[in-house]
Parts: C-alpha cells; structure tokens; sequence
C-alpha cells in the first residue's frame, strides 16, 4: 500500500472519529430552534445558553405562552409547566451518589431541579436536573 493511501486511509478514520465526537457535542441554537418548532412549539424566541442549558420562550401546541429549557445534548424539552416525579431528597441523593457534596438551594423551577453544590473536583457549581430521573442536564461554574 502506498503512503498516499494510508495517509488517505489514516485522514478517513480520523474524520470518522471526529464525526462520531460531534455528534455528542451540544446542539447548536439553529438545531434548538428547529428541534422546538418540530415539537410543536411556535413563536419561538429569546434562544440562549447559559448555565448549561439552552432556554427559549415559546408558544405550546395549545396556543399557551411557556419558557421552556432545552438539553444541550439530547434536545428534550422541559417546559416551565410540569410536574416533578422526583422530590428535593430524591434530588440530593442522586447528586451525593454522583459525588457532589454541599448540596443546597435546591428547587423545581421552571420545568427542571436545581442545585447548588461543589463538585466531585471541589468547584462551586450551579446544576439542572432532569426533573424525571435526576441525570444532570446542565452545569456551570458559581
């Protein structure tokens, strides 16, 4: 085999590897954008990141106004307007399993759990919470 073809052959892989690393990143605010309409919300606006977390304002499928948060990852949509199957205790022990100590100001807010803790590394940080199962959807730094 030629070096132009294993040079070929190594630049593939190494585009397929990025690709398959792209593809975890976080969705872009274009894809946010069409990610909610496809959902059924219109009249999206004010699209932002911050805290981790994409948020918008929007129209539901019924014509209501709604904030909604967005995971940066997944695009699973949390309106302001749900029900928690968690609870606050439910939430602090889901953080202590991951490692998170000083948990505090906990609260359900906006369609999402929200915390303040340190992190496994000892950092301030501010967390939402996917208000089913406790994952982590969005972090930063307090």
């Amino acid at each position: 085999m030629s070096m132009k073809a294993i040079t070929s052959l190594a630049l593939t892989a190494a585009l397929g590897i990025s690709t398959a690393v792209a593809a975890q990143e976080a969705l872009t605010q274009p894809q946010i954008q069409a990610s909610l309409e496809q959902q059924g919300y219109s009249k999206v606006r004010d699209i932002a990141f911050h805290d981790g977390i994409w948020t918008a304002k929007a129209r539901s499928a019924d014509g209501e106004k709604v904030n909604v948060r967005v995971d940066p990852r997944t695009g699973r949509v949390f309106p302001n307007k749900q029900v928690s199957r968690l609870s606050e205790t439910d939430v602090r022990a889901e953080l202590s399993t991951e490692g998170y100590t000083h948990v505090h100001d906990v609260d359900f807010k906006d369609g999402v759990w929200t915390a303040r803790a340190d992190n496994p590394a000892g950092r301030g940080v501010a967390l939402q919470l996917d208000p089913d199962t406790g994952r982590i959807i969005g972090t930063d730094r307090h």
